[in-house]
């Protein structure tokens, strides 16, 4: 009888704190009726990355690559053909790393045309190498500034800068007078 008591007693008191531990913790009644707290916002342990006090962090990333490889690409332009591969790996490796860069949802499209414009600029170095008509050369490049200014369109939208075209300029012929 000893021996059921001493287990009897002890399993009755874990019990009664399990019980005790899962109830209500309400201590009275006064907090029943209490006005709940306003609404705190909840504090996001990362900030919101296309916020617009955010947003130029972001951009200077992404553009910090398009920077690179623009400064890659002009040295490339001027780069004899037989010295050309070597030019071309530097460009790869900035477009991979901008392929690695996490960038936020509201810089999708702006990554996407410089990625486009990446390759293409390397598609027709490699073009170039290989001996390409000039045709498919001038098509390259062609296609190539066509994506750079979807990209400089993009990243004033996302900055709101408003572009201004170009003024065009027009040389009068010279013809003689009369």
């Amino acid at each position: 009888m000893k021996n059921i008591i001493l287990f009897i007693l002890p399993s009755t008191l874990i019990l009664t704190m399990l019980i005790a531990g899962c109830g209500n913790t309400q201590t009275s009644p006064a907090t029943a009726t209490e006005e709940p707290a306003t609404s705190i916002p909840t504090i996001s342990p990362t900030p919101d990355r296309c916020a617009p006090e955010n947003i130029q962090t972001e951009v200077d990333k992404v553009h910090r690559h398009m920077r690179e490889f623009d400064d890659a690409s002009i040295l490339a332009s001027s780069t004899p053909r037989d010295q050309l591969s070597s030019a071309i790996a530097n460009l790869q490796r900035i477009r991979r790393e901008s392929e690695d860069e996490k960038i936020p949802p509201c810089l999708q499209n702006l990554k996407q045309y410089q990625i486009q414009h990446m390759n293409s600029v390397i598609d027709t170095l490699i073009a170039f190498i290989s001996g390409s008509d000039q045709t498919v050369l001038d098509q390259g490049i062609a296609i190539a500034r066509q994506q750079h200014d979807q990209y400089t369109l993009e990243l004033a939208r996302i900055l709101g800068i408003t572009v201004v075209p170009a003024a065009t300029v027009v040389v009068p012929s010279q013809t003689p007078s009369p």
